[in-house]
């Protein structure tokens, strides 16, 4: 039987205590870890990012939203209300209508870098 070595272990027992001290100082608290990892889980849905995706190209109603999705407005709607309470997406009022767009550039931002990440790595 042949033992295959697992690289991600540590070969050595000890540890860089300078570094790990730096980077303790640097971390983010436990509760904005947490938070950040539900902001990622929200942008874990299919859905939500066909959503983002077609924000990010232009302000749009539900309606808009629905024809664009190929999905029924309710469905749409929840989606839209997941990512509103996320502060991912805002939206306006102008008369009976809602538009939505995305909340702000670090949102964009976000999407762009992503896109430009997956395409990278298809090259």
């Amino acid at each position: 039987m042949v033992e295959k070595k697992n690289q991600d272990i540590c070969q050595q027992t000890h540890f860089n205590e300078k570094a790990v001290k730096q980077v303790l100082k640097r971390m983010e608290s436990s509760d904005n870890l947490l938070e950040l990892a539900h902001f990622f889980k929200i942008l874990g849905d299919h859905t939500r990012v066909r959503i983002l995706n077609a924000l990010y190209f232009s302000e749009l109603c539900v309606c808009d939203l629905t024809v664009i999705l190929e999905m029924n407005q309710s469905a749409v709607s929840h989606q839209l209300r997941i990512l509103r309470t996320a502060k991912i997406v805002k939206y306006r009022k102008e008369g009976k209508n809602v538009f939505y767009s995305l909340d702000d550039d670090h949102i964009s931002d976000m999407l762009n870098q992503g896109m430009i990440h997956i395409k990278e790595n298809k090259k």
